[in-house]
């Protein structure tokens, strides 16, 4: 095998893959042990280091490929895993030895600086699809195995009625790469990332265009107010009503509701974008909201549930009784889509969509001045859900008795403030 001088420019001149059509080693002179592994079939090239134990075992472990850590690095990791085969340690049963999948994923959530709502899509993604593989050692894990459920996981949701099956495979796969980086980022011995394998298998995703259609509004809307969960009802609507993200008006709490000033009050860190969304109630919402406090329900959240979060998660199970009643099956996001579709309609500037949406309103110069205030987005706010109602074709009489009721209840609880 070619023993070289290694430098980072001649590690990226290496060829791969091998024109041989073999893995070949190409190992330093500086440093023994220490080599580049370039594939015959891949452009994969990887920092590897070898040596024979004192029981005349020989002993090749992979370090990183050399696209991820320099020669610099290489050589740290390399010189302090000869150290360890010298002293007599098999640095694969240190691998063997690794965390569990579980430990990784707590690990990472622990010590990244992460928003709630990203850490809890990750735990979320990892212990629902990967349920299997919590407590099975991360090294574990082969390339196979991930090309496999990869494609399982897409399959299991597509079977189970919903649209987004090889979304959420490829995002599962991704956290699953992170945690995998991170722990390999604290072991120098730790095997190459088995999502490799997907480089040329990931799923294209495409931007959805599905939504609740102008003429299935009122099927879709008397589907919803017959729901017999009164918390799954009144969550659909206001996702229905407002436009929120599943997330943000799943964990919504009492804290964020002014009833007085009639305002929303997201914070930033509940909010997808980073921004905190001050949201004008339209009448629609405020009656909802006004009906859900007079329940009496005391808690944190606005709408509860036996979950570990305390609060509603996965509106899959309503949305499924909606598509069986109407034959209309749609997400929680598509319901966003659906609103921004009716905003879009009922003529409102492009800067108020975005402010109500909690989209960025641009980056040219004046838009930035723009101060998008909830007095401000109050008209256009009522002016989509005026066009909602009509679309639904929710009688007048209907709101009416609905604005009676909500008074009443108003004035019984003291709620006001």
């Amino acid at each position: 095998m070619p023993r070289i001088k290694l430098t980072q420019r001649i590690i990226e001149k290496l060829s791969a893959p091998d024109p041989s059509g073999r893995q070949v080693l190409h190992w330093d002179t500086d440093l023994r042990g220490l080599g580049v592994l370039c594939s015959g079939k891949s452009n994969s090239k990887a920092f590897v280091v070898q040596k024979d134990l004192p029981n005349g075992r020989t002993r090749r472990i992979t370090i990183a490929a050399t696209n991820v850590i320099g020669l610099d690095e290489a050589r740290r990791r390399a010189a302090a895993t000869l150290a360890e085969i010298y002293k007599g340690v098999d640095p694969k049963a240190l691998v063997q030895s690794s965390g569990t999948l579980r430990q990784a994923l707590n690990g990472y959530l622990t010590n990244r600086p992460l928003r709630e709502t990203t850490a809890e899509e990750y735990r979320r993604g990892v212990e629902r699809h990967l349920r299997k593989w919590l407590d099975r050692p991360l090294d574990e894990i082969t390339p196979d195995m991930v090309e496999a459920r990869h494609r399982d996981i897409a399959s299991e949701i597509e079977a189970a009625g919903r649209y987004n099956g090889e979304s959420t495979a490829n995002g599962v796969m991704r956290t699953l790469r992170l945690l995998w980086n991170y722990e390999a980022d604290r072991s120098p011995n730790f095997p190459p990332n088995p999502v490799r394998r997907l480089k040329r298998q990931w799923y294209q995703e495409h931007r959805r265009e599905r939504l609740v259609r102008a003429e299935e509004l009122p099927r879709f809307h008397a589907a919803v107010l017959a729901l017999q969960n009164l918390v799954a009802r009144d969550y659909l609507l206001l996702l229905l009503f407002t436009g929120l993200r599943r997330r943000e008006a799943s964990s919504l709490k009492w804290d964020y509701i002014d009833l007085a000033q009639r305002v929303i009050r997201l914070p930033a860190a509940n909010t997808k974008a980073g921004r905190k969304l001050d949201l004008p109630m339209t009448d629609v919402v405020y009656d909802l909201l006004v009906s859900r406090r007079a329940m009496g329900r005391d808690g944190l959240f606005v709408f509860p549930a036996d979950s570990r979060s305390g609060h509603i998660e996965e509106p899959a199970h309503p949305l499924s009784l909606v598509a069986e009643a109407t034959g209309i099956c749609v997400s929680a996001h598509d319901l966003r889509r659906t609103f921004v579709t009716a905003a879009e309609s009922a003529d409102i500037s492009p800067l108020a969509l975005s402010a109500l949406v909690n989209h960025s309103l641009g980056r040219d110069v004046t838009s930035g001045y723009v101060v998008m205030t909830a007095e401000r987005l109050r008209e256009p706010a009522q002016r989509v859900c005026d066009r909602l109602k009509a679309l639904c074709k929710i009688a007048a009489d209907q709101l009416n008795g609905l604005e009676g009721k909500v008074e009443h209840l108003a004035n019984r609880r003291s709620i006001s403030g």
